[in-house]
């Protein structure tokens, strides 16, 4: 399974990445040591989208907080950078596709990622992992 990060970037054209304690969703909490990572700089803080292509080098589970009834789980990865995305894929190219049952690889990412615009981990389909391949 591959997965797809949304979440600040401070240096997009860095070699390797930490995301430290990230919210996970639609299966994000699975992420592991060799899976494929697309990285997104979150538009929230002034990124462009989908930026790197990158392989998870270590992931570790949050602990909970035993005071808290509701909790997202949360995961702090280091990533591999392995490619550079040659075209933008963001919020703007997205926002369009909202036929949530159409079952394309832009709908999937737009529902995931922006309609509820936290930023997060995600797992993503065999379809939405090839497509998004197509941008490197």
């Amino acid at each position: 399974m591959a997965f797809a990060i949304k979440t600040e970037v401070s240096d997009a054209r860095a070699k390797a990445f930490t995301f430290s304690a990230q919210k996970t969703m639609y299966g994000g909490r699975h992420i592991a040591a060799g899976d494929v990572v697309f990285v997104f700089a979150s538009e929230n803080e002034g990124g462009l989208g989908l930026i790197a292509r990158a392989v998870v080098t270590s992931a570790e589970p949050v602990a909970r907080k035993s005071n808290i009834a509701r909790q997202t789980p949360r995961v702090s990865i280091s990533v591999r950078r392995v490619a550079l995305a040659k075209r933008p894929l963001g919020r703007d190219q997205l926002k369009r596709f909202k036929d949530w049952n159409d079952g394309r690889p832009e709908t999937e990412l737009n529902f995931k990622f922006y309609r509820q615009a936290t930023n997060k981990i995600v797992g993503i389909s065999g379809e939405t992992t090839a497509f998004l391949d197509g941008f490197f």
